[in-house]
């Protein structure tokens, strides 16, 4: 039984809808009832149920005309079970062409009632979290290393998940604060619910309101990230790239914990844990006006600073020892071996890129590599190509181009050359850098990505390939 979960009953029979709920109440559910179709497409709107009840036979719009209705836009959001006093053999094919999850027959049977809605409510549950799995990047998603800062970040995040509060990590870019979110969610009373994460920088503007709010038309209604996000984690990545007007209505979302989607009117309420993540000095940023003040303290209520990997040093041999598994075991690569000189010389390299640069680093030595132990120089040649700084060229006029390499690392240095150039052209705006280069936002955001350009650190490498 999934306790605490939502159930939308839909009869038009008061006593009906008074028995259910009290059944369904007695064994820990939350229930709304409906008396008719325009009572539940505003309890469905406002409420989001995990399951929902439906009456067929209705007098002002029956139950099946209904059930397709909420099919028809966009699909049904939870499990809907029909409930039928004298339902035919078309009535119950119809209904599961539309995708009906069971029927319940009148009279009601409490054993049955109970047994249906208990499995709906758990096919819904596994429907999310894969839904949600889908969702995840294929990254490495556990807190590695036994040194020092990691046990002070394991026991800050044990302390905080015990508490439904707003959490604010802040970083250098690449150590890992989508993984420690992530861990704190697991850590949390919301562990069950969903895990959203929204990259701040790569919705593009003209999108961005209806992605993050959802959007109210004549077509129907369709739930935002904020939304999808209910009963479980929103993750806002680098959450200064948000323009201010979406600010202004990101803090009214928290203060008030409900939404307005756009195009509509009446307010959603939201029940989500926020996490947000910089690697900007935010506190710079409200001073220069550039971030609102209250969204800010909202965000701030704990903040949780992530150390980079520079003073992990202590946690380079388990880094590397779990990525060698995790890209042997993902990628059918060849399991390597990483000896004392090699974890030696690692641990004291400056890891500019952080994390990130690290897993770049085993994954090359692991497509590249032939022996089974890693070799000194091998690491000392990939840290040699990763530690070229372009920016030097750029200062000189020149190309930049080692010309023996192979084609494709030579056109990635030289696509990184050149954008580090234009983003100094456009003085670190990544709008003019767009225009500049002939490039939409969002690819232009994934492209920087991809060469591990900081467009907030105009000239700087944040980690090398």
């Amino acid at each position: 039984m999934t306790a605490g979960a939502r159930v939308l009953v839909v009869d038009d029979e008061p006593d009906i809808r008074q028995t259910v709920k009290d059944i369904l109440e007695d064994e820990g559910y939350i229930v709304d009832v409906a008396a008719s179709a325009a009572q539940a497409r505003e309890a469905r709107r406002s409420q989001r149920p995990d399951a929902v009840l439906l009456d067929i036979w209705m007098p002002d719009f029956d139950g099946i005309s209904l059930l397709r209705e909420w099919s028809e836009r966009g699909g049904l959001p939870c499990p809907v079970i029909m409930i039928s006093g004298h339902g035919t053999v078309e009535t119950a094919v119809e209904a599961t062409r539309l995708g009906a999850w069971d029927f319940i027959e009148k009279p009601i049977s409490l054993a049955k009632l109970l047994l249906v809605v208990g499995h709906a409510l758990e096919a819904g549950r596994l429907k999310r979290e894969n839904d949600g799995l889908r969702r995840q990047l294929p990254a490495p998603a556990e807190l590695v290393g036994a040194g020092k800062a990691m046990q002070l970040l394991r026991a800050q995040l044990d302390k905080i998940a015990a508490h439904d509060t707003g959490v604010l990590v802040q970083g250098e870019p690449g150590t890992g604060k989508e993984t420690l979110a992530r861990a704190l969610h697991e850590r949390s009373a919301r562990r069950s619910g969903p895990f959203i994460t929204v990259a701040a920088g790569a919705i593009g503007r003209e999108h961005a309101a209806i992605a993050l709010f959802g959007v109210e038309d004549a077509n129907g209604t369709q739930p935002g990230l904020i939304e999808q996000a209910n009963g479980g984690t929103l993750f806002l990545d680098e959450v200064a790239d948000l323009d201010p007007e979406l600010q202004l209505r990101l803090s009214s979302v928290i203060e008030r914990r409900a939404l307005i989607r756009c195009g509509g009117h009446e307010p959603i309420p939201i029940d989500v844990r926020v996490v947000a993540a910089s690697s900007q000095d935010l506190d710079a940023l409200v001073a220069a006006a550039r971030f609102r003040e209250e969204l800010y303290y909202q965000l701030k209520v704990v903040p949780l600073g992530v150390p980079p990997l520079r003073d992990r040093g202590d946690d380079i041999p388990d880094l590397l020892r779990y990525h060698a598994d995790w890209f042997a075991t993902r990628d059918s690569l060849p399991y390597r071996n990483f000896p004392v000189a090699v974890q030696n010389r690692l641990r004291h390299y400056a890891w500019p890129g952080n994390l990130r640069e690290l897993r770049n680093l085993v994954q090359r030595l692991l497509v590249l590599g032939n022996a089974v132990d890693v070799g000194l120089d091998e690491v000392e040649s990939a840290l040699g190509s990763a530690v070229t700084a372009p920016s030097a060229a750029i200062a000189l006029g020149a190309p930049g181009i080692d010309f023996s390499l192979p084609l494709r690392e030579a056109r990635e240095q030289f696509e990184r050359t050149y954008l580090l150039h234009q983003l100094d052209v456009a003085g670190g705006s990544v709008g003019k850098l767009a225009k500049a280069v002939g490039m939409e936002r969002t690819h232009l955001y994934r492209k920087l990505k991809d060469l591990d350009i900081d467009p907030r650190a105009t000239g700087h490498i944040v980690s090398a390939k």
